[in-house]
């Protein structure tokens, strides 16, 4: 019940005394013995005694077998985090207590502590008898390793035990799933105290809360696009217009209109307009795929379809439904001759009702067939009600609307600041996927909110996170990384983290993530909403306890268009509704608790396994290595070549946007080389000018390389630069002036860099001891990346020999290579020399371990040396 999932192996100590022979035997021979106890089928709690007797039974049947022999046998992969076959050790004394008296002295018991656990839990149980023998409860302790555990959940886990013991000793016939132990407190927290959020909300929709606005700020700018630039009194009467021509052609309450339009001030025009006349938008994005809109149109049916000439084309054409061209000259006519009153107020239309749909959003489902979710005015109300007190916007703010209407996102972005006095700043199309150009935009247009996807905001971060500073950010969509949390943390005191799905209209919780740090939560509900995190039999699980979330309360959906069967199956029955017949939504998405009454996304129901025992969270995965800086995105998917063999494969996606070489990962790299090569020059013998061939051993053996096979491969090297007829050199990675002992008397002029100042200060000693040289000849210590006070356009050869491989990661290498080329003069040579292939490493790694190994025949060890080598492998291949 707390995540150890139906078969759970526990360990117990046994005292190995079988044979009356060793009765009188002084010694230890105490056993371990593990016992699995089975859960599966929901048994009661009768049942389960009986299976556990059943299996003890048989277990001490065996206990002669040493435990270390059935670890051998069984081979589990063995690991240092956790003891092998289990983790929890449950011990009873139930022998009588053993007395010791000596004459004239007082003795007691006094427990003796390790401060070391041996398993992840310990429980340790003996049975208490008066002085007669008469029983007096069972008294227990419990040792636990703190590297996993805290006291508080200890002490919770323990009485969670005990509370589930009272409760099915007092109930042995009810299933297990059905038998509550979560402690009175918990209860309270999760169905109360954590679900505080009634709000009182009102019943204005959200039309006429957008006339309300637009007559008590007429002349505040409403919406810029592009260059159109509306204020409040100018969208409304537009919408207006075009709310009476729709109401004209046969809008209406629960009537879809689909509307593909373009990123323009028309779009939000219609979307208002639609709703204006009481009817449902469907929002089509017309670069969406001809199929996926086709599917869409067919299933939802609409009355009208809103295009322009330029959209027109591309939307299918199977549709009954009439179009209107909003920019053809016809339409053009009859929306002059439509009054911009509201229709509302003049009598042509009502007020939406509540459960009136207000739009249909199509999300892509498991089958992979599109479904809508119909979002009636009552829930999209609650929700922009929520967000106005979450994220309140002022009269003069700008939020930048960068997501497909095709998304109930969009909603947010052009909705909150409408209803809010504030501007709606809306992205051309063609600009989101370029950070510098969405950076530019926020800066032109003062833009002070921005909504983005995790996915966004890691492109906008990478690219230029100084011109986010100060911004207030809204994250949702989808899982926002640690590791970019903690970045947009130092960039803004003003950082909320949104949760929620389609079903439950846009977000339903919220986490204000400022000043935090550490994995990000998705917070608490928002208003009206209610969220609980349950077990497979909808029981509500423990506080740090994995489930699945339901999310109930005023935002949940009416259900699925046209789909009665799918909706019934997500949209379940709320057993924990104060008022009958609620509804609760099944996102499918696997959550917990924190201790802070917050909820942290783990990952997908569909994502959980189990491989070898052990059930395992892929988005868990995930998140690890995404935390590594080379990794922007990372996938974990279960495969099995072979039957029975399962194993977890790892997609990444490299992150070449790190690039920041003050990063502390690069710098850290950098140093690590540095101070190598600084101790390694330190401790060379003295050698003549351009012979120092330090640190030049074989991977093989470790010996150093020959000085023969040294020297001919540094003067083929010197061969291939003379032929591109040097006469001012720059080479990075001097050295010990291997190169430039031969290439520098045939030059003009001969400038060398290199991280080391051990190697810099040999080396110009070197050089100070040859008037011709020390006149040609410029030397300075600093890192690869810095071209500082180095001449631009100067160089017509620069040498990148046999030091590429120490730089921490291709884009440094990218880097260098860049500053290089505008150093050079046109028509220069850049000269990349010794680079190591990543296509040859496998086959090198091989003839190195094979030649290292001590059987040769051993194939085994040599792939696994082979494998462990390539892991540890720390230079960089290109």
């Amino acid at each position: 019940r707390l995540g150890a999932g139906e078969d759970v192996p526990v360990g117990a100590p046994v005292a190995g005394r079988t044979d009356q022979a060793l009765d009188e035997l002084v010694g230890f021979f105490v056993n371990t013995l593990v016992v699995r106890t089975d859960t599966s089928g929901d048994p009661t709690f009768g049942e389960l005694i009986g299976r556990v007797r059943e299996r003890s039974l048989a277990a001490y049947a065996h206990q002669d077998v040493p435990f270390e022999y059935l670890v051998e046998l069984l081979n589990p992969a063995r690991t240092l985090s956790h003891h092998p076959l289990f983790q929890v050790m449950l011990a009873l004394q139930n022998a009588p207590e053993a007395g010791f008296r000596l004459p004239g002295l007082m003795i007691d018991v006094a427990p003796g502590r390790t401060g070391t656990a041996k398993f992840d839990l310990f429980f340790s149980l003996a049975e208490q008898r008066g002085a007669h023998g008469e029983p007096q409860g069972i008294s227990g302790a419990v040792e636990y390793s703190s590297d996993i555990y805290d006291p508080a959940t200890v002490r919770g886990l323990f009485e969670r035990w005990l509370h589930f013991l009272d409760m099915a000793t007092t109930h042995p016939d009810q299933p297990l799933n059905h038998i509550d132990i979560l402690t009175p407190d918990e209860h309270a927290r999760l169905l109360g105290t954590w679900l505080e959020t009634e709000t009182e909300i009102g019943e204005t929709p959200l039309p006429v809360r957008f006339a309300e606005q637009a007559a008590a700020t007429p002349d505040a700018v409403a919406l810029v696009a592009g260059d159109t630039s509306l204020t409040y009194a100018e969208l409304d009467r537009r919408a207006n217009r075009l709310a009476h021509l729709l109401l004209r052609r046969g809008a209406g309450p629960d009537r879809v209109v689909a509307v593909a339009l373009p990123r323009s001030a028309e779009l939000v025009v219609a979307l208002l307009a639609v709703l204006k006349s009481g009817a449902a938008y469907l929002p089509l994005d017309p670069d969406h795929p001809a199929g996926r809109l086709t599917h869409v149109l067919a299933d939802a049916r609409p009355a009208l379809l809103l295009t322009t000439l330029s959209t027109d084309s591309r939307t299918p054409s199977g549709d009954s439904a009439e179009r209107l061209v909003l920019d053809s000259p016809d339409v053009q006519a009859l929306l002059a001759a439509c009054p911009d009153t509201d229709p509302v107020e003049d009598g042509h239309a009502a007020p939406p009702a509540p459960e009136a749909a207000a739009y249909v959003i199509y999300t892509s489902g498991s089958t992979g067939r599109p479904k809508g979710v119909v979002v009636p005015h009552a829930p999209l109300l609650n929700f922009l009600e929520a967000m106005r007190r979450k994220v309140p916007l002022r009269t003069g703010e700008r939020l930048l609307a960068v997501t497909t209407v095709a998304f109930d996102i969009a909603a947010l972005e052009l909705y909150h600041p409408l209803l809010s006095g504030a501007t709606v700043v809306l992205a051309p199309k063609e600009v989101v996927p370029q950070p510098s150009a969405v950076l530019d935009l926020i800066a032109r247009h003062g833009v002070t909110v921005v909504q983005g996807t995790p996915s966004l905001w890691q492109l906008l971060v990478a690219h230029e996170p100084e011109a986010l500073r100060g911004l207030r950010i809204l994250v949702g969509g989808e899982a926002l990384p640690t590791p970019l949390a903690e970045s947009m943390r130092t960039l803004t005191d003003d950082l909320t983290n949104l949760y929620g799905p389609t079903e439950t209209t846009i977000w339903s919780t919220a986490a204000d993530l400022a000043g935090g740090a550490g994995a990000p939560p998705i917070g608490r509900p928002i208003a009206n909403t209610r969220t609980y995190v349950l077990g497979p039999g909808l029981e509500l699980v423990a506080p740090g306890v994995v489930g699945e979330l339901y999310i109930a309360g005023s935002g949940v959906a009416r259900g699925y268009l046209h789909k009665p069967g799918l909706t019934a199956e997500r949209f379940v029955a709320n057993p924990y509704a104060p008022e009958p017949g609620a509804r609760m939504y099944r996102t499918g998405d696997l959550v917990r608790w924190n201790p802070d009454g917050e909820l942290e996304f783990v990952g997908r129901v569909d994502h959980q396994i189990k491989i070898r025992g052990f059930r395992i969270e892929l988005g868990e995965i995930e998140e690890v290595l995404t935390d590594h800086t080379d990794i922007a995105q990372a996938a974990v998917v279960v495969r099995e070549d072979q039957p029975g063999d399962t194993r977890l494969v790892a997609y990444v996606v490299a992150d070449t946007s790190a690039r920041d070489t003050g990063g502390a990962v690069e710098q850290d790299q950098l140093s690590e080389w540095q101070s190598l090569y600084d101790a390694v020059y330190d401790a060379a013998e003295q050698t003549a000018f351009g012979e120092n061939f330090a640190s030049w051993n074989s991977s093989y053996d470790g010996e150093p390389i020959p000085l023969p096979e040294m020297r001919e491969w540094r003067d083929t090297t010197v061969d291939r630069i003379r032929a591109l007829r040097p006469r001012r050199v720059l080479e990075i990675g001097v050295g010990t002036g291997l190169l430039l002992a031969r290439l520098a008397p045939e030059c003009e002029e001969y400038w060398g860099t290199d991280f080391s100042g051990t190697v810099i200060d040999e080396l110009r000693r070197h050089v100070d001891a040859d008037p011709v040289l020390a006149a040609r000849v410029h030397l300075r210590t600093r890192p690869a990346h810095d071209f500082g006070d180095l001449p631009q356009g100067h160089f017509d050869t620069i040498v990148i020999n046999s030091v590429a491989q120490y730089f921490p990661n291709a884009g440094y290498l990218e880097q260098v290579v860049h500053h290089a080329l505008r150093a050079l003069t046109p028509g220069g040579a850049l000269f990349l020399g010794d680079l190591r292939n990543p296509r040859l490493l496998r086959t090198f790694a091989s003839g190195v371990q094979a030649a290292r190994a001590e059987d040769p025949d051993d194939t085994a060890a040599i792939r696994r040396a082979v494998e462990q080598s390539l892991v540890l492998e720390k230079e960089l291949l290109v």
